[in-house]
């Protein structure tokens, strides 16, 4: 291999679905480099050690190692598999080098592979797909990333051969090279000679490589079309090239449990895979002074917060100031522990001790100076749970814990919502929330339930009335008078809530005029159906006073008394919030999302092509939020895994019939209790 080799310290994230073997393939790294003396199969020397991770067998947050291979530094980054954790590696990926894409060579698993694809392609970040667990690949590897490439914008090109005895994966042929080895049982693989008859498939794979790479070289062309086989220096600056540009995505394999394949990876990482220099390009990054760019929040028990931090320009001092706040400690993670440094040079990828104020997302600097795109991308809710503390007493304690949730994951909100009264968690589907959950109890024990979020159902009328309300009450000294003649009428969807006049002759003194307002108000809180009542014009057109027991109560009263009693003869009806949904999956599950609109009540408004994702449609409907609530359980389900939607409520619409009659006669039970 030869070219000049990328300086710095790298930052590389390991992606892919879950069970396909992340953590096994970073062990490997760190057992191979020396890092760590202990692995196999079972034993997580590194990983999420969360209880939520251990009971579900399966990461739900990035994790981070440091390394050393041939004197080059190496940052890795472990990121959860599941697409409910997906903003981990959102978050990460915007700064790293390159990714791993980690996969099984199982066909019926690559579908879930295409959002994750599509998400690098669109950030235009290297990447190398490592096929791992090749040891017990029934099937054949070239058909395996024939059938990626169906999904990938750019071409994934293989770099290895396998090799087999029997249906067993024992080796690779390098195509690069043109050498071949065998897989050891934890060592390192030794090169052997090309075994008899695999000459000429091993001459068709390469010219198959060599023929993609040519699409980006007119040399290389030129050679091909003249029979002339290129020198393997070349071959390796056009690989390390164009992985670097986003034109290919290099596909190697191998076993982690086993190390197979592992030095291999390595090695093309230090001689291929860009550094730096190429990601402060990718992000506009200019020259300046000290830049970095907060990935990650880490609430510790012991260490306190920790702000994981790639340095994308200059470097930091523990102890220095940056973005107003002194930095107390820098640590190279190691899972849970790490190696302490007092410096952060540049593409280091160390965690930030005690900065209380900094979030992830913010751009750290020492001297105020910071450009490039560096805002992370932040994936819209889709699922919600509202949550009750069990001890009110914890009251304080809860909101004070929910900014540390929200702060280690940026997926997650939370707010009070006014109009069902209820703290309202939003995140990326069931599990993610209940992990949320999980961790308000283990880390800040908090007990809290979580049920689904009440819909804030509205009502209006459909018929204009007059209605005459007297307040009269005589006690011991002045007593209480308010006398009102109001028009109530309904207005337009949407219109909300008017109040008008039209006294003549003082019949209702103006002083008090604001006072029947205030009571008509009162009462539209909760109509006749038990819910917030809108679209509707009230007109105050007569009325009496008193000269000595009238007063803003008694007026008020007086218009609430107008609404309690002349609502019920104005024919009231039902309103439900309608969302404008977009739902994104592959072309082949059209039939299925047409199917999941329409027994949710669902109205289709069209479909698309999904800008930049090959295969990829987006459907457009309006749904009524009340069948929302579970909807991307559901998707997932039909799409294996790969669907997703975005929202905004666009209107309220009448809903009438059985449905309404549940909504009404459940808020008359909780109205009840």
């Amino acid at each position: 291999m030869t070219g000049d080799k990328p300086k710095g310290s790298r930052a590389i994230a390991l992606v892919g679905p879950y069970h396909s073997g992340k953590t096994s393939l970073l062990e490997s790294i760190l057992s191979i480099t020396g890092s760590v003396h202990r692995k196999g199969e079972g034993i997580r020397v590194f990983g999420d050690s969360s209880a939520e991770a251990k009971e579900r067998e399966m990461g739900v947050e990035a994790n981070f190692g440091h390394t050393k291979f041939m004197e080059d530094d190496y940052y890795f980054i472990d990121c959860p598999g599941s697409l409910e954790f997906l903003q981990e590696s959102l978050s990460v990926l915007k700064v790293v080098d390159a990714a791993i894409i980690v996969v099984e060579p199982d066909e019926s698993k690559i579908a879930s592979l295409a959002p994750l694809l599509n998400s690098l392609q669109e950030q235009n970040i290297p990447r190398i797909v490592f096929i791992n667990k090749v040891d017990h690949a029934t099937g054949s590897v070239r058909n395996f990333v024939s059938r990626l490439n169906e999904i990938s914008k750019a071409p994934i090109v293989l770099r290895e051969l396998p090799l087999r005895e029997g249906e067993e994966v024992v080796g690779y042929v390098d195509l690069a090279s043109k050498r071949a080895y065998h897989y050891g049982k934890q060592e390192a693989s030794k090169r052997i000679d090309l075994p008899e008859g695999e000459t000429d498939r091993v001459a068709q794979a390469r010219y198959e490589m060599l023929e993609t790479l040519s699409d980006f070289d007119d040399a290389l062309m030129e050679q091909l079309l003249e029979d002339i086989d290129p020198d393997n220096a070349d071959v390796f600056s056009d690989l390390a090239k164009d992985m670097a540009d986003g034109l290919i995505v290099p596909a190697l394999m191998g076993s982690a449990i086993q190390d197979n394949g592992t030095f291999r990876l390595l090695k093309l990482l230090r001689h291929e895979a860009p550094g730096i220099e190429n990601t402060q390009a990718r992000l506009n990054i200019g020259e300046g002074g000290a830049l970095g760019l907060v990935v990650k929040t880490l609430n510790t028990a012991h260490g306190g917060k920790r702000s994981l931090v790639r340095v994308l320009r200059g470097s930091f001092k523990d102890g220095e100031t940056a973005n107003g706040e002194r930095i107390s400690g820098m640590t190279a993670m190691q899972g849970d522990e790490g190696e302490k440094r007092t410096t952060a040079e540049t593409g280091d990828l160390l965690a930030f001790g005690r900065m209380e104020k900094v979030k992830t997302g913010d751009v750290l600097t020492t001297n105020g100076s910071a450009d490039g795109d560096l805002s992370l991308p932040v994936l819209p809710p889709v699922y919600a749970l509202a949550i009750e503390i069990e001890n009110r007493n914890d009251e304080v304690k809860l909101a004070t814990s929910l900014v540390k949730i929200v702060e280690e994951d940026i997926s997650i909100t939370f707010a009070q919502h006014d109009d069902t009264h209820e703290m309202v968690m939003e995140g990326q589907g069931e599990i993610h929330l209940k992990v949320a959950i999980d961790r308000l109890k283990s880390r800040y024990g908090l007990g809290v339930k979580s049920r689904k979020p009440r819909i804030p159902y509205q009502e209006t009328i459909r018929k204009k009335i007059t209605h005459h309300a007297r307040y009269k009450k005589q006690s011991g000294g002045h007593g209480q008078f308010g006398d009102v003649v109001v028009e109530i009428e309904p207005l337009s969807r949407g219109e909300g809530f008017r109040f008008e006049q039209r006294i003549h002759g003082g019949s209702v003194p103006r002083q008090y005029i604001p006072s029947v307002e205030n009571g008509v108000k009162a009462y539209l809180k909760k109509g006749p159906l038990g819910f917030p009542v809108v679209d509707l014009l009230v007109v105050l057109i007569d009325g009496k006073y008193h000269a000595v027991d009238s007063s803003d109560m008694a007026f008020q009263t007086a218009g609430r008394m107008a609404m309690s009693e002349g609502l019920p003869e104005c024919r009231s009806v039902l309103l439900e919030p309608v969302m404008k949904v977009k739902i994104f999956a592959p072309s082949e599950y059209n039939a299925k999302l047409n199917s999941l609109v329409s027994t949710r009540r669902g109205q289709l408004l069209g479909f698309d092509t999904r800008a930049g994702w090959s295969g990829w449609d987006a459907v457009e409907a309006m749904m009524p939020q009340a069948e929302m609530a579970d909807m991307i359980l559901e998707l997932r389900s039909v799409t294996a895994g790969t669907g997703t939607y975005e929202f905004e409520y666009d209107h309220m619409a009448e809903l009438s019939g059985r449905d309404a009659d549940q909504v009404i006669e459940a808020r008359k039970e909780e109205l009840a209790g």
